[in-house]
């Protein structure tokens, strides 16, 4: 057996869901044109209608197999799509009667055309700056104040970012793939007393 492998009781391990963001406007217009996600028209692009649907497809297949009742915890990167992606497929039952509890999402947040969605019966949604998307050159991996994504998302938990402006993200070089897993890798050590977990990301599939 290679020295790096081993076998450990159930209780001992934590199992992750890995989800990657829904299509997202800058991905339509890199299709047609690479260059595009140089523009500033896409800077913290927000989710296409057809990204919508694919979180509804998920949605459906997470609460079909009754796996949201497993989840304890949901990380997310801090950019509009990867947020709008988490709380529509894991977040509660959309929001539409007042109901006396903070929203996950607000209406028509990010430009959804969605109504809000309740934080009843979801799991906690935890906001992690580590997560994010390859950073640099590309304005659609910018994110936008902290400020102004507890105003969209007020039930989530962003109390783990440092700083309310994007200080990470430069306009080059763009970060390079070892780079990017040393980031992943110093998020990955730090402990979670939670066993069944999903984190919400750009770079995983």
């Amino acid at each position: 057996m290679d020295k790096g492998i081993g076998l450990y009781p159930l209780h001992h391990c934590k199992t992750i869901h890995l989800v990657r963001h829904a299509q997202g406007i800058h991905n339509v217009a890199g299709e047609k044109d690479h260059s595009a996600y140089s523009s500033e028209n896409y800077f913290d692009a927000h989710l296409t209608p057809l990204g919508w649907q694919q979180v509804d497809n998920l949605r459906n297949h997470v609460l079909e197999t009754q796996l949201l009742n497993k989840i304890e915890l949901v990380i997310v990167s801090p950019l509009l799509r990867t947020i709008q992606t988490a709380v529509g497929a894991f977040g509660g039952e959309e929001d539409t009667n007042g109901a006396d509890a903070t929203p996950l999402m607000i209406v028509n947040a990010g430009s959804s055309h969605r109504p809000a969605i309740s934080s009843l019966n979801s799991p906690p949604f935890l906001a992690v700056e580590l997560c994010r998307e390859t950073m640099g050159d590309h304005p659609c991996d910018r994110r936008r104040s902290v400020t102004e994504y507890k105003a969209l998302f007020p039930a989530i938990d962003f109390s783990t970012i440092e700083s309310d402006k994007d200080v990470l993200w430069k306009p080059s070089p763009r970060e390079s793939l070892k780079e990017v897993a040393a980031r992943g890798y110093g998020r990955g050590k730090k402990r979670r007393l939670q066993l069944y977990l999903t984190v919400a990301s750009c770079m995983v599939s």
